[in-house]
């Protein structure tokens, strides 16, 4: 695939890596896949062969889905980004073949991983946004979309919600364990870290730098 037009966020969660894809798309009047664009594949999907990204389609009481331990929740979320990458890169593939996309500058919030990233990509279209792991931990269920919403009421109806509720923030700890950051922070990539004092418009001047859109 010819990837020069092409150029990939990666990060933790609340770093601010759909929002800057999109602006970014806007203002170069380019292309967004914003988060979990692969998710317009997965109706398609055999269970067979992607058994981590169908569960939650497949699955029939949410309350399982809240109800393993943190380890086994862990595993499956990185066994999710791997089936990821496969679907994601075969979108990225359909997407360059289409004539809208020709000559235009395509900005991807992914789960590519690290390794694939160097392969595939040149250090100078990939940016890793990174923010405080107590973000993630503590602000989980701060956000308004409706999956965390949801979520959060699944633990309000269990027999002990706050047992259920400390389950889960165990999971967002070992998930943004020190070894997690350190991969990102020695990716090879540039990093910008999350700065509640800077604007949207801020971010993207820097995101533009690293990418050499100035």
């Amino acid at each position: 695939m010819d990837l020069h037009n092409m150029y990939f966020v990666i990060g933790t969660s609340y770093a601010g890596k759909s929002t800057v894809v999109k602006n970014l798309a806007k203002k170069h009047h380019g292309i967004a896949l914003e988060e979990n664009y692969h998710d317009a594949k997965l109706p398609e999907l055999d269970s067979r062969e992607f058994p981590n990204l169908t569960y939650t389609r497949d699955l029939q009481d949410w309350h399982e889905f809240i109800r393993r331990t943190p380890e086994e929740y862990v595993t499956w979320l990185h066994n999710v980004k791997k089936e990821c990458e496969i679907i994601e890169l075969q979108i990225i593939e359909e997407l360059l073949a289409k004539p809208e996309a020709q000559g235009k500058l395509i900005f991807v919030d992914t789960n590519i991983s690290i390794e694939t990233l160097h392969r595939i990509s040149d250090p100078q279209h990939v940016l890793v946004m990174m923010a405080p792991p107590e973000d993630g931990i503590n602000r989980f269920f701060d956000r308004p979309d409706a999956e965390k919403q949801f979520l959060y009421q699944l633990m309000l109806e269990e027999p002990d919600p706050q047992a259920a509720l400390d389950n889960y923030r165990e999971m967002l700890t070992l998930l943004h364990s020190k070894e997690s950051y350190d991969r990102l922070l020695n990716s090879g990539f540039h990093v910008i870290w999350r700065d509640e004092n800077r604007s949207q418009e801020e971010t993207v001047l820097l995101a533009e730098e690293v990418f050499g859109l100035k």
